[in-house]
């Protein structure tokens, strides 16, 4: 019978969004086929179903998703009572359930619904599923033991309706309160409680989200400054100069549109950053001339200004009524709305409550999964080069709020911090000297041309190029170059890896890497290999990116280490040396490298699988196997494959990405001290967060958690 686990809530206002997304993280780690089920649903867009499709890659037919509106529900009850009612959402409920391996479901919002002892209802479909429970308890604007009242109440009240409950989350508790109202709780119920604080960036609307529903008209901006959460209100009425210190960072500033003084000052502090402002909504149906919108532009370039029929004070009573909301739209409030789950929910523990048997195959998500929660069981420090880079900033917000690692980001301090505020990133930053509090993660800003430690790097690195005539005056210019100042930072022990290549060229970062990290005692090169998440599989392929034509001595080299990096990430290695012919069919140099490249493998890695020369599709697909290498224990299942050159692996790893649609991690650099590792220029924000999580995770040592 298919195990699913059913999120509820006691009432409105619980924000549970956060712990549904929560879940299905957690049930996506486990297993490939997780289905969802929505008992009752109103009309209108599911806006948390579109979400979870998007995230996580969802083939489930929207028309499965739900079991019957609200109004249909309320009728049939009505008409017929509640079993009638139960009967037909169970009938639903299988009808789905056994295409699945676990059930995600989601229950019924309080909201309007019309249908009596709603709690009772759940808790009963919950029972006929078969499902195990997770209830949230709304916290919002209550003391701590307000709270923990409300979560005793509410586990007593489904424990006695025969309900499994695995865990308690009181969610949207406010600061001072969570910390108190998690010490009270403590071990005084037999589940595990968690506390999830009121999170501003979630109850905050975006510029988007406001602009939909007053149904403004777009004047200036464009889509990053339309993402940026809006945190407060400033009305305008007064004069500039009363005006500028009224305004908050994250503010919408409000004012008759006929206000041009005002437009332009508010955009005007927030080009200085002083503070950053999410924009300006203009009232009266009234906007200011071309002239003043052309001097807006340039003052804050993508900066949202919009305009609404309406007078200022109906306006602010719509505002009031605003709360950000989840949705496939808002990527970002879903990295936030993870990180605060993860970060204050024991993922491990409340994972073996979910009971979910794991899937025997790694699945792409999965693998994605992994890399986030290997990297955060021993937090590493990431250099970032390229800290103005949008991407770059973008997926630095992702892994501070998901905990991945600590960063560093190289570049001029007042651009970094202009920059994120111009895209709505959120960077908890620590100024000179500042200690962190807390245990999450955080990120420090360091401009290499003012550093003290510039002198000190270019001391080191004219030593080190000493017998190429490197001197003092020559390599303190060298060092001030980002990739040469984050690759002395990891030489040093200042960062634990680095990251590059978003805007640089991969010789850019990799040249560095050669010069001053250098390659580890056991390997004569440095080689690349690319992580291939297939629809059903994981694949390495090595070397596509670094070593255009290696020898035989070389070849023999990428498999090993590329055995390795296999291995370290969760792909058991079974190796493929790929060739134009299979086994004794060919003959030629190239063959020939491959067939001695392969012996050599053998000599070193006595335990090691490795088949070659073989053929792609004999070292992939078990029916060709069977025919050209019958009894292989590589033939037919090879999980690494090292290419004979560059044309090749390079060639193929792009084809099957194009073709295949697969997620191409990489390149990871292997061989080196250190680890160091190149992005791809086209990169978008995920990669950049998968590629750092495998630096840390390689930074973690050979195991995880091991010093770097």
């Amino acid at each position: 019978m298919t195990r699913s686990v059913y999120v509820t809530g006691i009432g409105r206002g619980d924000g549970r969004q956060v712990v549904e997304l929560g879940v299905m993280e957690l049930l996506t780690r486990q297993v490939d086929r997780v289905g969802v089920f929505r008992p009752l649903v109103h009309d209108g867009p599911d806006r948390l179903y579109d979400l979870l499709r998007s995230r996580y890659r969802l083939t489930q037919p929207a028309g499965t998703v739900f079991g019957l509106g609200y109004d249909e529900a309320t009728a049939l009850q009505a008409e017929r009572g509640q079993d009638a009612l139960v009967e037909r959402l169970v009938e639903r409920y299988h009808e789905v359930a056994g295409d699945y391996e676990t059930m995600l479901v989601l229950g019924t919002d309080y909201a309007d619904t019309q249908l009596p002892a709603e709690l009772a209802l759940n808790a009963r479909l919950a029972n006929e599923f078969g499902a195990r429970v997770i209830p949230v308890v709304p916290g919002g604007g209550q003391l701590a033991e307000s709270v923990a009242a409300e979560v005793r109440n509410a586990y007593h009240a489904f424990d006695a309706l025969g309900c499994e409950v695995i865990a308690m989350i009181a969610n949207r508790v406010r600061g001072g309160e969570a910390a108190a109202a998690a010490r009270d709780l403590g071990e005084r119920l037999p589940v595990p409680v968690y506390v999830l604080p009121e999170e501003p960036a979630l109850s905050a609307p975006t510029v988007a989200q406001i602009k939909d529903a007053l149904g403004a008209e777009l004047l200036l901006g464009d889509p990053s400054g339309l993402a940026r959460d809006v945190r407060d209100f400033v009305f305008g009425g007064a004069h500039l100069p009363t005006f500028l210190p009224a305004l908050t960072e994250n503010c919408l500033v409000v004012t008759p549109g006929d206000r041009a003084d005002l437009v332009v000052g508010s955009l005007a502090a927030h080009a200085a950053g002083s503070p950053p402002i999410a924009g300006v909504l203009l009232t009266l149906g009234e906007h200011p001339g071309a002239e003043t919108l052309a001097l807006a532009t340039r003052l804050a370039p993508g900066s949202p200004v919009l305009t609404v029929p309406g007078r200022s004070f109906p306006t602010a009573a719509e505002l009031s009524a605003l709360e950000g909301k989840l949705t496939a739209a808002t990527p970002r409030k879903a990295e936030i709305a993870l990180g605060l789950f993860e970060n204050h929910v024991d993922a491990d523990r409340l994972s073996e409550r979910l009971a979910v048997v794991g899937s025997a195959r790694v699945t792409p998500m999965m693998f994605e999964h992994q890399l986030v929660q290997r990297s955060r069981a021993a937090r590493r420090h990431i250099v970032l080069p390229e800290g103005t880079e949008e991407r770059v900033l973008r997926a630095a917000e992702v892994l501070l709020r998901r905990g991945v690692c600590d960063l560093t980001l190289l570049g001029d301090g007042d651009v970094v911090r202009k920059r994120a505020a111009e895209l709505g990133v959120d960077l908890p930053v620590l100024g000179e000297g500042e200690i962190p509090e807390g245990s999450g993660a955080v990120a420090r800003i360091v401009d290499p041309a003012t550093s003290p430690l510039r002198e000190r790097f270019a001391e080191l690195y004219a030593e080190l190029r000493s017998h190429r005539g490197v001197t003092f005056e020559l390599a303190f210019d060298v060092v001030a170059e980002v990739s040469y100042f984050g690759t002395l930072m990891v030489r040093e022990g200042l960062a634990d890896g680095m990251v590059s290549g978003a805007a640089h060229s991969t010789a850019a970062t990799i040249r560095p890497a050669f010069e001053i990290i250098k390659t580890t005692p056991d390997a004569s090169i440095v080689s690349s290999v690319f992580f291939m998440c297939l629809a059903d599989r994981v694949l390495v392929y090595g070397d596509a990116a670094v070593n255009p034509n290696p020898g035989a001595e070389e070849l023999a080299d990428i498999a090993v280490q590329s055995a390795a990096t296999a291995a370290r990430f969760g792909v058991e290695p079974r190796v493929a040396m790929l060739s134009y012919s299979t086994g004794t069919s060919g003959s030629g140099a190239d063959v020939d490298k491959v067939r001695r490249a392969t012996e050599l493998v053998r000599e070193r890695r006595p335990d090691l699988l490795v088949e070659g020369p073989i053929q792609y599709d004999a070292a992939v697909e078990p029916s060709v196997a069977a025919t050209k290498l019958p009894g292989s224990q590589v033939a037919g299942r090879a999980t690494v494959l090292v290419f004979p050159d560059l044309n090749t692996g390079n060639n193929t790893y792009k084809a099957v990405q194009r073709s295949a649609g697969a997620v191409a991690v990489g390149p990871v650099l292997q061989g080196l001290r250190k680890p160091v590792n190149d992005l791809s220029r086209g990169a978008l924000v995920q990669d950049i967060v998968n590629t750092v999580a495998i630096t840390a995770v390689q930074a973690q040592g050979e195991s995880p958690g091991a010093p770097g």
